[in-house]
C-alpha cells in the first residue's frame, strides 16, 4: 500500500486509507466504495472509450465499472451462471470443437488459441487428478487488465473455471492470485462461497452429476511466479523456480 497523499483540488486523501476501506468492505460482502471515493484520491475511472465501432452493450465483462453489484444476485441478472449446466453436459470434445472454432485466442502476448491449448490435456488419463490452474499473478509492470475481472466481475472466473475444467477433464481448479491483491482476494473468496452455497461448485456441480472444486492460493508476491512453471512449483509448496522444461 502507498503511505502517502494525493492531493486533489485543496484537499488531500490518503490512498492507503481508501484501499484499506475496499478491503474491508470486501470482507464484509459489501461492493467496493463509490467510484467518486477513488476519484477523490485521483485514482478513480476516467471517461470510457471503444474502438472499431464497438459500444459499451458490446462488453463481456459487464461489471468492470463496478456499475453492480460483484455477489452473485448481481452476476445472476446480468447473465452469469445462465445455462452453464447446459453447457457443461455438452461434454469436452464439443466444448472444445466450439472453442477452436470460435477462434478465441489468449491474451497473454502470444495469443495461442484457447481451444487448441485445452485440447492438450490427456484424454484417457484414468490414474491421476488433472486440474485446470488460473494464472491470476499479474506481476507485470503496468498490466491491470485481470485484476478488474476479479475486483468486479468474479463470477464470470468462476463460471468459466468449470466450464473449462470440464474441458480439459479436471476435477478441480487453483486460481493463483498475487499476494498483494488483498482486496481482489476477498471478493474472490466470497463469490467462490456463493457459488458453493448456489450448488454450482462442488458435489454435483450445477446439477451436472460431475464434481468441481475451485481454490484460491495466494503467492508471496514473487514476480518470477507468473511464469507458468515457477507458479507450478510455488503452488505445491517449492521455491518459485522455473522448471527445464513446460508441464505438458
Amino acid at each position: 500500500f502507498f503511505s502517502g497523499t494525493l492531493n486533489k483540488g485543496s484537499g488531500a486523501l490518503p490512498l492507503a486509507a481508501t484501499t484499506m476501506r475496499a478491503v474491508q468492505s470486501a470482507r464484509r460482502g459489501a461492493r467496493l466504495p463509490s467510484p467518486r471515493l477513488f476519484a477523490a484520491a485521483g485514482v478513480g475511472p476516467g471517461r470510457r472509450h471503444y474502438q472499431g465501432g464497438l459500444t459499451d452493450k458490446d462488453r463481456i465483462f459487464t461489471n468492470l465499472y463496478n456499475d453492480d453489484d460483484f455477489g452473485i444476485e448481481g452476476a445472476m441478472k446480468r447473465g452469469d451462471w445462465y445455462k452453464t449446466k447446459e453447457i457443461v453436459l455438452l461434454g469436452p470434445e464439443r466444448i472444445i470443437a466450439d472453442m477452436k472454432g470460435s477462434g478465441l485466442r489468449g491474451r497473454g502476448g502470444a495469443g495461442f488459441p484457447s481451444g487448441l491449448k485445452w485440447s492438450f490435456m490427456p484424454k484417457n488419463n484414468k490414474t491421476s487428478p488433472q486440474y485446470l490452474v488460473v494464472n491470476a499473478d499479474e506481476s507485470e509492470p503496468g498490466t491491470c487488465k485481470d485484476r478488474e475481472i476479479m475486483r468486479h466481475d468474479p463470477h464470470k472466473l468462476i463460471e468459466g473455471c468449470l466450464i473449462a475444467g470440464t474441458a480439459m477433464r479436471a476435477n478441480a481448479a487453483y486460481i493463483y492470485i498475487r499476494g498483494e491483491f488483498v482486496y481482489e482476494a476477498c471478493v474472490l473468496e466470497k463469490a467462490i462461497a456463493q457459488a458453493y452455497e448456489k450448488g454450482f461448485l462442488g458435489k454435483n456441480a450445477c446439477g451436472t452429476g460431475l464434481d468441481f472444486d475451485v481454490h484460491l492460493h495466494r503467492g508471496g508476491g514473487a514476480y518470477i511466479c507468473g511464469e507458468e512453471t515457477g507458479l507450478i512449483e510455488s503452488l505445491e509448496g517449492k521455491p518459485g523456480k522455473p522448471r527445464l522444461k513446460p508441464p505438458f
